[in-house]
């Protein structure tokens, strides 16, 4: 079987636009790979038709360890965001191809599972006003929908500093949720890379109280002594990752002990297999993998596939039940939380289980897509 071609299909929505590919062979079986890019969708289509040219066309869409090493190593340029991201997409879709081919669900070829339950956390839930009383209403809708779980960064535009007023409100947000959704549900706090460490300590104690799962990406991403810091004054667990984009960029920080969760984006690091082998290294380092997940039902399912072969997988991320829920039509047979019981069940459809529909998805045409989290009303994602 040979890689005859891709083709890209942008699901656009005001504040993300979701790129899905499908990967073409000459015995008539199509693969399907997802990523979300914040301004870089252009980019990342017009590095896909050169890789198709150098790459990918004509390659052997079960070699999938040869495939992505020549396109990442192949150029000679180190991999970024963009390349990582575009090998991911192909990754995807070539495991997808090979579990129809061979009739078994991507986990199958992967180890086999190690649980039939994924749990999910939402996020994208607090699109509204941005006051106590709003969030407890829209909390409750979360927890009605069965979810167990649920983030938010509370903090506005906060940027390296809070103010007294400003850090009051945000603890009146978050103990309004924690009021909406009781004491058993997890609440895990985002803070988005917003702060220096000294005020990410202080609003960690501050927020203590209402018992956080984890506190996300206190510190900007590029300093992991800052992180240091951070993890050794806190007394709740971090997590970090989504803007690291490749696994090797992750020896530090498992040298350095600072995280307890890893939270590696598939559609950035360049795939499923990648990020399995980063779980791997994470459980000798007893971290728990819990990936940022902000694309639709492909990369929810793509997530998915690893989540059921990964015995240290924590949670898994879903946006689409509430940020843009109606782009979940352009993929058949995508991802459900189960109401009764707040998580997925594992696939065992063959390949990643989700078929895009072409049809539908050309109903949400790109857009001019932007996410500014230093906007003011940035957390209802529907830029100005």
């Amino acid at each position: 079987m040979r890689i005859t071609g891709i083709s890209t299909h942008v699901v656009g929505t005001p504040w993300r636009n979701l790129t899905y590919v499908l990967v073409h062979t000459d015995e008539g079986l199509t693969g399907v790979g997802e990523t979300r890019m914040l301004g870089h969708t252009d980019a990342l289509i017009g590095y896909l038709r050169e890789a198709e040219a150098n790459h990918i066309a004509g390659s052997d869409p079960f070699a999938v360890e040869d495939l992505v090493r020549r396109m990442k190593y192949g150029d000679y340029g180190r991999a970024g965001e963009i390349v990582m991201s575009g090998i991911a997409v192909i990754e995807m879709a070539c495991w997808d191809i090979k579990g129809k081919a061979l009739g078994v669900p991507v986990w199958q070829l992967l180890g086999g599972k190690v649980t039939d339950r994924v749990k999910a956390y939402a996020n994208g839930w607090y699109t509204t006003e941005r006051t106590p009383e709003a969030y407890h209403k829209a909390a409750q809708e979360v927890m009605a929908r069965g979810y167990r779980a649920l983030k938010i960064d509370p903090f506005g535009t906060g940027h390296f500093e809070l103010d007294h007023e400003q850090s009051l409100y945000a603890v009146s947000l978050i103990e309004a949720v924690r009021d909406a959704i009781g004491p058993e549900a997890e609440l895990m706090l985002e803070m988005h890379g917003r702060f220096s460490p000294s005020t990410a300590v202080r609003l960690a104690h501050e927020l203590a109280p209402f018992r956080p799962a984890w506190l996300e990406e206190p510190v900007p991403p590029e300093n992991l002594k800052a992180l240091e810091k951070v993890a050794a004054k806190v007394d709740m667990p971090v997590a970090t990752g989504e803007r690291i984009h490749d696994r090797i960029e992750f020896r530090e920080l498992f040298e350095s002990q600072a995280v307890d969760i890893i939270q590696p984006d598939l559609g950035h690091i360049g795939g499923i297999l990648e990020t399995r082998k980063l779980a791997a290294t994470a459980e000798t380092h007893y971290m728990l993998v819990a990936p940022h997940n902000v694309g639709g039902s492909v990369l929810t399912a793509a997530s998915l596939q690893l989540a059921a072969c990964t015995p240290n997988f924590k949670i898994l991320e879903h946006f689409n039940d509430f940020a843009d829920a109606e782009i979940k039509k352009v993929v058949k047979g995508a991802p459900r939380v189960d109401p009764e019981t707040g998580c997925f069940e594992v696939s065992h459809a063959p390949g990643l289980g989700v078929e895009l529909d072409v049809d539908a998805a050309a109903e949400f045409p790109q857009q001019r897509a932007r996410f500014d989290l230093w906007a003011e009303g940035w957390e209802q994602r529907s830029p100005k």
